[in-house]
């Protein structure tokens, strides 16, 4: 698994525009659709979410060893070390 991981849904607005965001950048990540999961995976990744995002919203991103919860365009490209073009 790569360091950088979106826990997303799969109709959800913010999670769609934080894999846009991530692709644009060309950014390796893995991408889990939490709603379309079931049964015990759903359960053990829920699990790793509450982990890092008690309120277990979404998107919660990865990256690295950061935790960005949401779409924040500026605390996502900080944390993958680049300037923010804005």
């Amino acid at each position: 698994m790569g360091k950088n991981i979106v826990y997303a849904l799969s109709t959800c607005s913010h999670c769609k525009a934080t894999k846009k965001l991530l692709s644009a950048c060309e950014v390796e990540y893995r991408s889990i659709d939490v709603d379309e999961l079931v049964g015990e995976e759903r359960k053990a990744i829920l699990e790793d979410i509450r982990e890092l995002n008690p309120k277990c919203s979404f998107p919660t991103i990865k990256i690295n060893e950061t935790v960005i919860v949401g779409y924040n365009e500026k605390k996502i490209k900080e944390a993958l070390g680049m300037e923010d073009e804005n």
